[in-house]
Protein backbone atom coordinates (compact mmCIF):
# COMPACT_ATOMS: atom_id res chain seq x y z
CA UNK A 1 0.00 0.00 0.00
CA UNK A 2 1.21 3.39 -0.50
CA UNK A 3 0.08 4.25 3.65
CA UNK A 4 2.83 4.28 5.82
CA UNK A 5 2.36 4.37 10.01
CA UNK A 6 3.39 8.08 10.66
CA UNK A 7 4.49 9.92 14.14
CA UNK A 8 0.69 10.67 15.21
CA UNK A 9 -0.65 12.19 18.84
CA UNK A 10 -3.93 11.21 19.72
CA UNK A 11 -7.01 13.34 19.53
CA UNK A 12 -10.30 12.75 20.46
CA UNK A 13 -13.29 11.82 18.49
CA UNK A 14 -16.98 11.63 18.57
CA UNK A 15 -20.96 12.23 17.67
CA UNK A 16 -23.00 15.00 19.54
CA UNK A 17 -24.70 13.21 22.26
CA UNK A 18 -28.16 15.04 23.65
CA UNK A 19 -27.43 13.53 27.32
CA UNK A 20 -24.97 15.11 29.93
CA UNK A 21 -21.89 13.91 29.17
CA UNK A 22 -19.83 10.94 31.72
CA UNK A 23 -17.13 13.34 31.92
CA UNK A 24 -15.49 16.43 32.04
CA UNK A 25 -15.69 19.27 33.98
CA UNK A 26 -17.42 21.61 33.09
CA UNK A 27 -16.98 25.57 33.30
CA UNK A 28 -17.76 27.66 36.11
CA UNK A 29 -19.79 30.30 34.59
CA UNK A 30 -21.55 30.48 31.16
CA UNK A 31 -21.67 26.77 28.87
CA UNK A 32 -22.06 26.41 25.73
CA UNK A 33 -25.42 24.64 24.49
CA UNK A 34 -25.60 20.88 23.71
CA UNK A 35 -26.60 21.52 19.75
CA UNK A 36 -23.35 23.47 19.56
CA UNK A 37 -21.33 22.10 16.25
CA UNK A 38 -18.37 23.42 13.82
CA UNK A 39 -18.92 24.76 10.50
CA UNK A 40 -17.05 26.37 8.21
CA UNK A 41 -12.71 26.02 8.42
CA UNK A 42 -11.12 29.39 6.32
CA UNK A 43 -7.34 28.64 5.30
CA UNK A 44 -4.81 31.55 3.58
CA UNK A 45 -2.72 29.01 1.07
CA UNK A 46 -0.33 30.59 -1.04
CA UNK A 47 -1.72 28.96 -4.67
CA UNK A 48 -5.66 28.10 -5.03
CA UNK A 49 -5.71 26.50 -7.94
CA UNK A 50 -3.08 23.87 -6.52
CA UNK A 51 -4.88 23.64 -3.16
CA UNK A 52 -8.40 23.15 -5.02
CA UNK A 53 -6.44 20.39 -6.62
CA UNK A 54 -5.25 18.50 -3.64
CA UNK A 55 -8.85 18.29 -1.68
CA UNK A 56 -10.52 17.70 -4.58
CA UNK A 57 -8.57 14.92 -5.76
CA UNK A 58 -6.79 13.69 -2.50
CA UNK A 59 -10.11 14.64 0.03
CA UNK A 60 -12.76 13.86 -2.59
CA UNK A 61 -13.87 17.53 -1.43
CA UNK A 62 -16.16 19.39 -4.25
CA UNK A 63 -15.83 22.65 -5.27
CA UNK A 64 -19.51 24.77 -4.51
CA UNK A 65 -18.08 27.62 -5.86
CA UNK A 66 -14.74 29.31 -6.90
CA UNK A 67 -13.39 33.24 -7.76
CA UNK A 68 -10.38 34.09 -8.48
CA UNK A 69 -9.10 33.99 -5.05
CA UNK A 70 -11.19 32.30 -3.21
CA UNK A 71 -13.07 28.82 -3.27
CA UNK A 72 -15.63 27.40 -1.40
CA UNK A 73 -15.74 23.22 -1.32
CA UNK A 74 -18.26 20.96 0.55
CA UNK A 75 -19.35 17.10 0.97
CA UNK A 76 -21.54 15.83 -1.88
CA UNK A 77 -24.85 17.22 -1.33
CA UNK A 78 -23.49 19.82 0.94
CA UNK A 79 -24.75 23.32 0.23
CA UNK A 80 -22.86 25.02 3.01
CA UNK A 81 -19.23 24.22 2.99
CA UNK A 82 -16.73 22.39 4.96
CA UNK A 83 -14.08 24.16 3.42
CA UNK A 84 -13.26 27.79 2.45
CA UNK A 85 -9.55 28.44 0.73
CA UNK A 86 -8.51 32.30 0.52
CA UNK A 87 -5.38 32.53 -1.80
CA UNK A 88 -1.99 34.75 -0.51
CA UNK A 89 0.65 34.30 -3.44
CA UNK A 90 3.93 34.07 -1.97
CA UNK A 91 2.75 33.38 1.91
CA UNK A 92 5.46 30.75 3.51
CA UNK A 93 4.35 26.94 4.17
CA UNK A 94 4.24 26.03 7.10
CA UNK A 95 7.69 24.91 8.93
CA UNK A 96 8.03 21.44 10.08
CA UNK A 97 7.94 22.40 13.94
CA UNK A 98 4.80 24.04 13.45
CA UNK A 99 3.87 27.32 14.30
CA UNK A 100 1.07 28.32 16.90
CA UNK A 101 -2.24 28.49 15.45
CA UNK A 102 -3.57 25.10 13.43
CA UNK A 103 -2.07 21.72 14.50
CA UNK A 104 -4.92 19.89 12.23
CA UNK A 105 -8.82 20.62 11.57
CA UNK A 106 -10.81 17.09 11.34
CA UNK A 107 -13.07 15.69 8.96
CA UNK A 108 -15.40 13.34 10.43
CA UNK A 109 -16.92 10.54 8.00
CA UNK A 110 -20.28 9.61 9.03
CA UNK A 111 -19.54 5.83 9.80
CA UNK A 112 -16.62 3.68 9.70
CA UNK A 113 -16.41 1.95 5.83
CA UNK A 114 -16.19 5.57 4.35
CA UNK A 115 -13.34 5.81 6.01
CA UNK A 116 -11.95 2.50 4.75
CA UNK A 117 -13.26 3.62 1.14
CA UNK A 118 -10.95 6.85 2.08
CA UNK A 119 -8.23 4.90 3.30
CA UNK A 120 -8.32 2.31 -0.05
CA UNK A 121 -8.60 5.30 -2.13
CA UNK A 122 -5.08 6.99 -0.65
CA UNK A 123 -3.67 3.54 -1.22
CA UNK A 124 -4.73 3.34 -5.18
CA UNK A 125 -3.29 6.95 -5.71
CA UNK A 126 0.14 6.41 -4.07
CA UNK A 127 -0.90 9.25 -0.99
CA UNK A 128 1.45 8.87 2.10
CA UNK A 129 -0.63 9.52 5.54
CA UNK A 130 0.08 9.11 9.32
CA UNK A 131 -2.75 7.20 10.77
CA UNK A 132 -3.58 5.49 14.37
CA UNK A 133 -6.27 3.58 16.56
CA UNK A 134 -7.66 6.01 19.48
CA UNK A 135 -10.20 3.52 20.60
CA UNK A 136 -12.75 6.20 20.74
CA UNK A 137 -11.84 6.78 17.04
CA UNK A 138 -9.74 5.87 14.06
CA UNK A 139 -8.02 8.40 12.52
CA UNK A 140 -6.01 9.40 9.11
CA UNK A 141 -3.49 12.35 9.01
CA UNK A 142 -2.51 14.33 5.99
CA UNK A 143 -1.26 17.40 5.08
CA UNK A 144 -1.88 19.99 2.52
CA UNK A 145 0.69 21.55 -0.07
CA UNK A 146 1.54 24.31 2.22
CA UNK A 147 2.03 21.98 5.16
CA UNK A 148 -1.81 22.73 6.88
CA UNK A 149 -2.58 20.12 9.14
CA UNK A 150 -5.60 17.37 7.66
CA UNK A 151 -7.33 14.46 9.93
CA UNK A 152 -9.71 12.65 8.37
CA UNK A 153 -11.41 10.40 10.68
CA UNK A 154 -14.76 8.15 11.84
CA UNK A 155 -16.26 7.30 15.36
CA UNK A 156 -16.51 4.11 17.07
CA UNK A 157 -19.73 3.50 18.69
CA UNK A 158 -20.46 5.69 21.75
CA UNK A 159 -21.25 2.52 23.93
CA UNK A 160 -17.22 1.47 23.21
CA UNK A 161 -15.75 4.54 24.78
CA UNK A 162 -14.72 4.28 28.06
CA UNK A 163 -14.12 6.82 30.92
CA UNK A 164 -12.01 7.07 34.07
CA UNK A 165 -11.44 9.66 36.77
CA UNK A 166 -14.12 12.01 35.10
CA UNK A 167 -11.39 11.54 32.17
CA UNK A 168 -12.58 9.85 28.08
CA UNK A 169 -10.04 7.13 28.00
CA UNK A 170 -8.09 7.15 25.07
CA UNK A 171 -5.51 5.01 23.32
CA UNK A 172 -2.97 5.23 20.40
CA UNK A 173 -1.49 2.40 18.42
CA UNK A 174 -1.31 0.89 15.22
CA UNK A 175 -4.53 1.39 13.40
CA UNK A 176 -5.46 -2.31 11.71
CA UNK A 177 -5.89 -0.91 7.90
CA UNK A 178 -7.00 -4.08 6.73
CA UNK A 179 -9.51 -4.72 8.69
CA UNK A 180 -10.72 -0.90 7.98
CA UNK A 181 -10.51 -1.40 4.06
CA UNK A 182 -12.13 -4.39 4.37
CA UNK A 183 -15.16 -2.38 5.83
CA UNK A 184 -15.15 -0.53 2.65
CA UNK A 185 -17.45 -2.01 0.49
CA UNK A 186 -17.96 0.09 -2.65
CA UNK A 187 -16.03 2.42 -4.14
CA UNK A 188 -14.65 5.88 -2.72
CA UNK A 189 -16.86 8.39 -4.54
CA UNK A 190 -15.83 11.31 -3.05
CA UNK A 191 -16.86 12.75 0.49
CA UNK A 192 -20.21 11.96 1.82
CA UNK A 193 -23.06 13.27 2.79
CA UNK A 194 -22.93 13.99 6.19
CA UNK A 195 -19.45 14.65 6.30
CA UNK A 196 -18.70 17.36 8.99
CA UNK A 197 -16.12 19.09 10.38
CA UNK A 198 -15.31 17.27 14.11
CA UNK A 199 -13.17 19.38 15.76
CA UNK A 200 -10.04 21.77 15.22
CA UNK A 201 -6.79 20.97 16.92
CA UNK A 202 -4.59 24.01 18.11
CA UNK A 203 -0.78 24.78 19.03
CA UNK A 204 -0.50 26.66 21.88
CA UNK A 205 1.93 27.76 24.63
CA UNK A 206 0.34 27.95 27.61
CA UNK A 207 -2.31 25.84 28.65
CA UNK A 208 -3.73 27.80 31.37
CA UNK A 209 -4.58 30.06 29.00
CA UNK A 210 -6.01 28.31 26.69
CA UNK A 211 -8.08 27.37 29.46
CA UNK A 212 -9.26 30.49 30.07
CA UNK A 213 -10.23 31.55 26.80
CA UNK A 214 -11.89 28.13 25.69
CA UNK A 215 -13.36 26.96 29.11
CA UNK A 216 -14.05 29.99 30.61
CA UNK A 217 -14.70 32.01 28.17
CA UNK A 218 -16.32 30.27 25.36
CA UNK A 219 -17.71 27.92 27.60
CA UNK A 220 -16.53 24.53 26.70
CA UNK A 221 -16.32 21.52 29.18
CA UNK A 222 -13.06 20.04 29.92
CA UNK A 223 -12.76 16.75 28.92
CA UNK A 224 -9.38 15.68 29.14
CA UNK A 225 -6.34 17.05 30.76
CA UNK A 226 -4.03 14.73 31.94
CA UNK A 227 -2.26 14.51 28.76
CA UNK A 228 0.95 15.76 28.43
CA UNK A 229 1.28 18.88 26.98
CA UNK A 230 -2.68 19.00 25.89
CA UNK A 231 -6.02 20.06 26.52
CA UNK A 232 -9.33 19.09 25.09
CA UNK A 233 -12.55 20.95 24.99
CA UNK A 234 -15.61 20.13 24.34
CA UNK A 235 -19.85 20.60 24.41
CA UNK A 236 -22.71 19.28 25.11
CA UNK A 237 -21.49 15.70 25.28
CA UNK A 238 -19.15 15.90 21.99
CA UNK A 239 -15.95 14.71 23.24
CA UNK A 240 -13.63 16.98 20.71
CA UNK A 241 -14.54 20.41 19.51
CA UNK A 242 -11.23 21.95 20.46
CA UNK A 243 -7.55 20.62 20.91
CA UNK A 244 -4.73 22.61 22.27
CA UNK A 245 -0.96 21.26 22.85
CA UNK A 246 2.22 23.11 23.43
CA UNK A 247 4.00 20.73 21.26
CA UNK A 248 4.96 23.43 19.06
CA UNK A 249 6.23 25.67 22.14
CA UNK A 250 8.68 28.46 21.42
CA UNK A 251 7.19 28.62 18.00
CA UNK A 252 6.04 31.81 16.41
CA UNK A 253 2.36 32.41 15.77
CA UNK A 254 1.28 32.17 12.43
CA UNK A 255 1.12 35.63 10.79
CA UNK A 256 -0.40 37.57 7.95
CA UNK A 257 2.55 36.05 5.73
CA UNK A 258 2.55 32.32 6.44
CA UNK A 259 0.05 29.72 5.26
CA UNK A 260 -2.64 29.80 8.41
CA UNK A 261 -5.84 29.16 9.72
CA UNK A 262 -7.62 32.40 9.00
CA UNK A 263 -10.68 31.33 11.76
CA UNK A 264 -13.26 28.50 12.29
CA UNK A 265 -16.63 28.63 12.91
CA UNK A 266 -18.48 27.79 16.29
CA UNK A 267 -22.02 27.07 15.97
CA UNK A 268 -24.82 27.65 18.25
CA UNK A 269 -28.23 27.02 18.04
CA UNK A 270 -29.94 30.78 18.07
CA UNK A 271 -29.26 34.35 17.59
CA UNK A 272 -29.51 34.19 21.28
CA UNK A 273 -27.24 32.21 22.41
CA UNK A 274 -24.37 34.05 20.34
CA UNK A 275 -25.15 37.26 22.11
CA UNK A 276 -24.95 34.93 25.23
CA UNK A 277 -21.33 33.60 23.93
CA UNK A 278 -19.71 36.71 23.47
CA UNK A 279 -20.96 38.40 26.29
CA UNK A 280 -19.16 35.57 28.38
CA UNK A 281 -15.88 36.14 26.13
CA UNK A 282 -16.04 39.82 26.91
CA UNK A 283 -16.73 39.73 30.21
CA UNK A 284 -12.99 37.68 30.52
CA UNK A 285 -11.78 40.61 28.75
CA UNK A 286 -12.06 38.93 25.49
CA UNK A 287 -12.22 41.91 22.79
CA UNK A 288 -15.18 40.51 20.43
CA UNK A 289 -15.76 41.95 16.81
CA UNK A 290 -19.59 42.17 16.31
CA UNK A 291 -21.44 41.73 12.88
CA UNK A 292 -24.89 42.09 12.68
CA UNK A 293 -25.57 38.49 14.91
CA UNK A 294 -21.97 37.28 14.60
CA UNK A 295 -18.72 37.83 16.10
CA UNK A 296 -15.38 37.05 16.35
CA UNK A 297 -13.11 36.78 18.96
CA UNK A 298 -9.35 35.95 18.87
CA UNK A 299 -7.93 33.32 21.46
CA UNK A 300 -4.19 34.73 22.59
CA UNK A 301 -2.14 33.27 19.78
CA UNK A 302 -4.17 35.20 16.95
CA UNK A 303 -6.49 32.54 15.96
CA UNK A 304 -9.83 33.48 15.14
CA UNK A 305 -12.93 31.66 15.99
CA UNK A 306 -16.15 33.31 14.52
CA UNK A 307 -19.61 32.94 16.63
CA UNK A 308 -22.80 32.26 14.26
CA UNK A 309 -25.81 30.84 14.77
CA UNK A 310 -27.54 27.51 13.18
CA UNK A 311 -30.26 29.77 13.26
CA UNK A 312 -30.83 33.29 12.33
Amino acid sequence: MGIRMGRTIPTLAGQVDAGAPAYGIAPRGYRLPVATSLGTVRLQVADLARSVAYYEGVLGLRVLDRGQTVARLGAAEARTPLLELHERQGVAPVPRRGRLGLYHFAILLPDRSALGRFVRHLSDIGERAGMSDHFVSEAIYLTDPDGLGIEVYADRPRSAWRQADGQLVMTTVALDVDDLIASAGGPWTGMPAGTVIGHVHLFVDDLERSAAFYHTGLGLDKTVWNYPGALFLAAGGYHHHVGTNTWAAGAAPAGPGDARLLEWELVVPTATDVSEVLASLEHGGVRVEHSGEQGLARDPWGTAVRIRAATP
